[in-house]
C-alpha cells in the first residue's frame, strides 16, 4: 500500500507543476488532478478489502486439509 501512497504523492507535485505552467483553468491541470483522484480512490478501494482471516489463509496453503474442503448440495 506504501507503494500506492508513493505514487499519489509523485502525482500531486506533478499535478502541481502542470497547473503552475499552463494554469490553474486548463485542461492539463484538469486532468493532472483527475489521475490523483483516481490513485486516491485506487488507494482507498484497497484499503476497504477485507483481509483474510486464518482459516482462510490455511486454506490457501494446504487446500487438501480436511478443514478446507467445500461440500455441494
Amino acid at each position: 500500500m506504501s507503494n500506492i501512497k508513493e505514487k499519489i504523492l509523485e502525482e500531486v507535485q506533478i499535478a502541481r507543476q502542470i497547473c503552475e505552467t499552463s494554469g490553474t483553468d486548463s485542461k492539463e491541470c484538469a486532468v493532472a488532478w483527475d489521475g490523483v483522484e483516481e490513485l486516491q480512490a485506487e488507494a482507498s478501494h484497497q484499503k476497504q478489502e477485507k483481509s483474510k482471516n486464518s482459516l482462510e489463509v490455511y486454506c490457501d496453503d494446504n487446500p487438501e486439509a480436511a478443514e478446507c474442503r467445500l461440500y455441494e448440495d
